[in-house]
């Protein structure tokens, strides 16, 4: 297994350039930021001296050079707006956007996935009806209209909790459930699908024959021989969970990464912007590697050789 950790590792080599090529040249077609950061009536004289304080007069390649140099010894630069470390200042908002992604996931994983085992062993009845309903409205519903919905009833009409920000756990109820809201209808749909082709399988039908009860056949010996295509969905989804907490903390007013990707992208901060590019980047590498993990974990016939 090390060797393939090792392997995976060095796979991610050529990775993380792409994601240095590709989060540089986005950035840098978006405009040049001297005309957003500097005050319209700013002597030219000004703007030469801070393009050439940030390295802005260089031409690409050579931009493109020393961004990479700076990057491997974990230098992403200093913000054009706030004036210090972009790693620095993305790794501040990194405990508040974990806490909400996590917590989205935690919704995602209790909810979905028991709600598709029992539509799949209640196939074809009113609560297997139900859940695929419920499924394709969430798997359609836009996240920043459901988080709108969420502040008008939840907030304005109930004052059940807060509107925005964060401190207490009332907080944190409505971005992680807004944000979990599609990942548990796709689970719940995958799951259902997967539990319905093992739920079919000889090896259910004898585990029954042996008289072990229904609960253990369905939720140990199904679900269990169901659980990769599940986890493998959990995997991918880190993705969309880190893309998403960019619209529900904007919505939110959740002081997270995403918000601040945000207001970084409508300034043209570059630094900030590729650090916090690189690094979902990287946490979605990793957690796909652990996930590769797992399925030696949940199914003792693979290896890793």
């Amino acid at each position: 297994m090390l060797r393939y950790i090792l392997r995976r590792l060095i796979l991610t080599i050529p990775v993380v350039f792409g994601i240095l090529v590709i989060s540089f040249m986005l950035t840098r077609l978006s405009g040049d930021p001297t005309d957003l950061i500097l005050p319209p009536d700013a002597p030219d004289s000004a703007r030469e001296a801070f393009r050439r304080t940030h390295g802005l007069d260089q031409p690409l390649p050579v931009q493109f050079v020393t961004f990479v140099g700076n990057v491997a010894r974990g230098d992403f630069g200093d913000s054009l707006r706030f004036h210090q470390p972009a790693l620095d200042l993305v790794l501040e908002r990194m405990g508040a956007t974990l806490e909400l992604a996590a917590a989205a996931m935690a919704i995602a994983i209790l909810a979905g996935i028991p709600i598709g085992v029992i539509a799949a062993y209640r196939r074809n009845t009113p609560v297997d009806i139900g859940v695929r309903g419920v499924s394709l409205l969430g798997q359609a519903m836009p996240s920043f209209y459901l988080a709108i919905l969420s502040i008008i009833v939840f907030s304005v009409w109930l004052r059940w909790f807060p509107s925005g920000g964060r401190g207490t756990w009332a907080h944190l109820v409505l971005p992680a459930t807004t944000l979990s809201f599609q990942l548990v209808a796709l689970l719940a749909r995958v799951t259902r699908s997967c539990m319905l082709d093992v739920l079919g399988q000889d090896y259910i039908r004898t585990a029954r024959a042996k008289g072990l009860g229904e609960r253990r056949v369905v939720w140990l010996h199904a679900l269990r021989n169901a659980f990769i295509p599940v986890l493998t969905v959990i995997g991918l989804q880190v993705g969309f969970l880190l893309g998403g907490v960019v619209v529900t903390e904007t919505v939110f007013s959740w002081p997270g990464v995403g918000r601040l990707a945000i207001q970084a992208i409508y300034a043209r901060d570059f630094p900030v912007v590729q650090a916090v590019v690189f690094l979902f980047a990287m946490i979605f590498v990793l957690v796909n590697l652990v996930v590769d993990l797992l399925y030696a974990a949940v199914d003792p016939r693979i290896g890793y050789k």
